[in-house]
C-alpha cells in the first residue's frame, strides 16, 4: 500500500494533480479502514472510512468545481467553494456539498455521505443500543455499513478513470482495496 501517499504534501487545489492526489488518499484511507476492521478495531476503521469518503468528496468537488460554481448565484458562495469547500471539505457542510454534487450528476452521493457521517459518529460514540449518539447498535452493524461505504467509494473512484489522470499508483491502491473487500 502506498502509505507514504498520505505523508506527501498535497498539490494546490488549483493544480490538476489535486484530484488524483485526493483519490489516492481516499483509496489509501479506505484500505486502512479495512485493515483496522480485520484487526477488530471497528471504531478506528469507522474513522478511516469517514476520512476516505471525505477525501473522495474533495476530489469530486475539485473535479466539478466549474459546474458547481455555475449552480450557485452569489459570488461569495462561488469563492467559498474554491477557497474552503475544495481544500477543507468541512464536516458540517459535507451533506449540502454532496447535494450540490448530485445536481452536477453524481447521483446518490448524499445518501452515502450520510452513511459516512453516521460512521463518524460511531467512531466517537461506539455502539449505542439506544441509538441516541450513534446510528449503530453493535459493532457488526457498523462493520456492515463500513464495508458497503468502502465498496461504493471504490466503485466511484474507478468510475473516474476516464476523467482524471489515472496513475499506476492509483491502480495499485484500487487493486488493494478490491482485494481486501473480496476476503
Amino acid at each position: 500500500m502506498p502509505a507514504d501517499a498520505l505523508e506527501r504534501p498535497l498539490p494546490r487545489p488549483t493544480d490538476a494533480a489535486y484530484v488524483g492526489a485526493r483519490l489516492l488518499e481516499a483509496l489509501v484511507e479506505a484500505r486502512l479502514a479495512l485493515r483496522f476492521l480485520e484487526e477488530g478495531l471497528t471504531r478506528n476503521a469507522a474513522g478511516k472510512a469517514f476520512q476516505a469518503w471525505r477525501a473522495l468528496l474533495a476530489a469530486l468537488l475539485r473535479l466539478e468545481l466549474d459546474r458547481l460554481k455555475a449552480l450557485v448565484k452569489a459570488e461569495e458562495e462561488r469563492k467559498w467553494l474554491e477557497t474552503t469547500a475544495v481544500p477543507r471539505v468541512p464536516t458540517t457542510r459535507m451533506l449540502p456539498l454532496s447535494l450540490m454534487l448530485e445536481r452536477a450528476g453524481h447521483n446518490g452521493l448524499s445518501a452515502w455521505t450520510e452513511r459516512a457521517l453516521n460512521l463518524h459518529d460511531y467512531q466517537y460514540h461506539g455502539p449505542d443500543p439506544d441509538m441516541a449518539l450513534s446510528k449503530y447498535r453493535s459493532r457488526e452493524e457498523a462493520a456492515g455499513a463500513l464495508l458497503l461505504l468502502v465498496e461504493e467509494l471504490a466503485r466511484r473512484a474507478e468510475a473516474l478513470k476516464g476523467r482524471v489522470k489515472w496513475t499506476d499508483e492509483l491502480e495499485r491502491a484500487l487493486g488493494e482495496v478490491r482485494r481486501a473487500l473480496s476476503r
